[in-house]
C-alpha cells in the first residue's frame, strides 16, 4: 500500500523504515529536511511541505501522524482537513489522549475524511521486533488498511479495540500498568542497593537470572540488564523521570470512574518526587519526627 507518514521523530522515522522494508510505499514529511533527505535515501519519497502531499500520494490517501500530542497534532489535522479530499484517511499514531480523537474524529468526518487513533508500543526497538498496535475507528476502515497494521506489527501484535478513541484508550492504560511495573523493579532495585549484599550482587546478571525462569521476567528486565551492562551501578544517571502524560491520563480516568487504582497512582507521584532535591516537603516529614519523637534532623 502507499501512505504518508508525516513526523520522522524516533517512532515515526522507524515506522516509515519498516513499511518500506515491508514493501509498502511511504511518502514522508517532517518539518525539518535533514529527516526527509535521510529517509528519501532509503526508498522513501520526500514531502518538503505539507501541501505537496497531495501530489505525492495517490488518492484515497492514507496519512499517518506520528507528532506530539496537543497542539502539534490538531494543527495538523487542520492542515489536512483544508488540503484532503473526500475518502482520504488520517491516523494519528501519537500518544495522544483518547477525548481529543473523539473531538476530531467527527471534525474530520464532516469533510468525509476518516479518522483513526492507532496506540503504538515498541520504542526504538520498533524496527527490528515490530510494534504492538492498538487499533480505534471504523472497523470497515481498519479492516481496509489492515496490511499496514500486520507489516508493522510482530505476529499476533495489532488489535482493534473499538471505536474512536479505543486504541488511544487502551494505549493510556498501557502505559498506566508499564509505570506501576517499572516503579516495582525500581524499588526492589533501591532496596537490593541499601543492603549489606549490594557489593556483591552484579544487578546486571542478576536481571539475566529473573529472566530466566521467574515469574517476574520481563522484556523491561531485558532491557535493564543491558542498561546495567553499560553502567553497572547507574552512576552517570541521574535520578530525574519524566512522564509524557499516559500515566496522569489514567490515573484522572480511574478517578472519574471511581477505580481504585493505587499503584498506577503511587507510581506516577514517585516520578514527580524523583524531580525535587531536598524537597520541602522532606524537611517537612524531618522537622515533624524531631517535634513529636525527638528524632535527630540533619541541618545543611
Amino acid at each position: 500500500m502507499k501512505l504518508a507518514m508525516v513526523g520522522l521523530g524516533k517512532m515515526g522515522m522507524n515506522m516509515a523504515r519498516r513499511l518500506l522494508q515491508k514493501g509498502h510505499a511511504v511518502a514522508a514529511y517532517n518539518r525539518t529536511q535533514g529527516k526527509v533527505d535521510e529517509i528519501v535515501k532509503e526508498g522513501a519519497t520526500g514531502v518538503y511541505a505539507l501541501s505537496e502531499l497531495v501530489q505525492k500520494v495517490d488518492p484515497p490517501r492514507i496519512v499517518w501522524m506520528m507528532l506530539p500530542a496537543g497542539d502539534p497534532v490538531d494543527q495538523t489535522v487542520h492542515q489536512l482537513s483544508l488540503i484532503l479530499s473526500e475518502g482520504d484517511m488520517v491516523i494519528d499514531g501519537g500518544n495522544s489522549y483518547y477525548k481529543d480523537d473523539i473531538r476530531r474524529e467527527p471534525f474530520l468526518a464532516e469533510k468525509g475524511i476518516v479518522y483513526m487513533d492507532a496506540g503504538v508500543s515498541g520504542g526504538i526497538w520498533g524496527l527490528k521486533i515490530g510494534y504492538c498496535l492498538m487499533i480505534g475507528g471504523k472497523e470497515s476502515a481498519y479492516s481496509a488498511i489492515e496490511p499496514i497494521f500486520k507489516s508493522l506489527a510482530p505476529d499476533g501484535g495489532y488489535l482493534y479495540c473499538g471505536p474512536s478513541g479505543a486504541g488511544h484508550f487502551v494505549k493510556m492504560v498501557h502505559n498506566g500498568i508499564e509505570y506501576g511495573m517499572m516503579q516495582a523493579y525500581a524499588e526492589g532495585f533501591d532496596i537490593l542497593d541499601r543492603s549489606p549484599y549490594s557489593k556483591a550482587l552484579d544487578y546486571g546478571s542478576l536481571c539475566h537470572l529473573w529472566n530466566s525462569g521467574s515469574v517476574i521476567r520481563s522484556w523491561l528486565l531485558e532491557l535493564a540488564e543491558e542498561a546495567f551492562s553499560k553502567d553497572a551501578r547507574l552512576s552517570q544517571i541521574k535520578g530525574y523521570v519524566e512522564d509524557s502524560g499516559e500515566g496522569r491520563w489514567t490515573v484522572h480516568q480511574a478517578v472519574d470512574m471511581s477505580v481504585a487504582a493505587p499503584v498506577i497512582a503511587l507510581s506516577l507521584f514517585s516520578r514527580f518526587r524523583s524531580r525535587q532535591e531536598d524537597s520541602f516537603g522532606d524537611k517537612v516529614l524531618a522537622a515533624l519526627r524531631h517535634e513529636f519523637g525527638g528524632h535527630a534532623v540533619k541541618t545543611e
